[in-house]
């Protein structure tokens, strides 16, 4: 199996998610008596919330050497917002990280969507490195909720989501700006923050739901188990 660098921390209710979760795969695919090797670099979530992009970038490519360094043989960032780095950093560094971005692509690709709607928190939203990377490479369109509600979504997220904390509040608030998005022609919505899946379940709505985090984590998998 491939080793994997995972940089976490931003949340680390996200690490967890991911590591748990690359485990859990791997072990339905070989059977429960491996598990792959990964290295993780948890960073404080204080650098993400500050947003100086110069830092952010700086302390990204720091870790993904090191992590390099160590073995590591592609890099999985366990957030969505600190993709924003991906262009600084791979670059410079001669191992692959696993956009999130292609992920959702090559999920909405095979059902041939073309117009999805993004949740996320504002960088995430409002930022580059998702949607100019579905247009680029997959030719899909992605609109975001009304600017008025914006600052709403990232409160949640940033207050709320991140903490452990997840209110019925919260689930009213996002599930109406999912309507929202589809009533502007959205033809499913992009779960853009790794906690969003923990309280929006495919099960229970009748249009596609692209978990960032569960498709980031089969493209981590397919990564691990793919031969030379």
């Amino acid at each position: 199996m491939k080793k994997l660098g995972l940089i976490g921390g931003t949340s680390w209710h996200s690490t967890l998610v991911y590591y748990r979760g690359i485990n859990e795969l791997v072990a339905e695919k070989i059977g429960g008596w491996e598990n792959p090797p990964m290295i993780i670099y948890s960073l404080n979530i204080k650098l993400m919330r500050e947003q100086n992009i110069p830092e952010i970038n700086a302390a990204y490519l720091d870790i993904a050497k090191k992590l390099k360094s160590v073995g590591a043989e592609a890099i999985v960032i366990c957030a969505n917002t600190p993709h924003m780095v991906y262009e600084h950093v791979q670059p410079q560094i001669d191992i692959p990280i696993l956009h999130i971005a292609d992920a959702v692509g090559q999920e909405a690709y095979k059902r041939n969507v073309k117009k999805l709607g993004l949740l996320g928190n504002r960088p995430t939203m409002t930022g580059s490195f998702m949607q100019d990377r579905l247009k680029s490479k997959f030719q899909i369109e992605t609109i975001i909720p009304e600017d008025k509600y914006i600052d709403e979504c990232h409160h949640y997220i940033s207050k709320e989501l991140t903490q452990g904390k997840f209110s019925d509040e919260s689930r009213y608030f996002f599930s109406r700006q999912m309507e929202y998005l589809r009533e502007k022609g959205a033809e499913g919505i992009i779960l853009g923050c790794t906690e969003l899946p923990l309280i929006f379940k495919q099960k229970d709505y009748g249009f596609p739901l692209f978990s960032t985090t569960d498709l980031h984590l089969q493209n981590a998998v397919d990564f691990i188990l793919q031969e030379d």
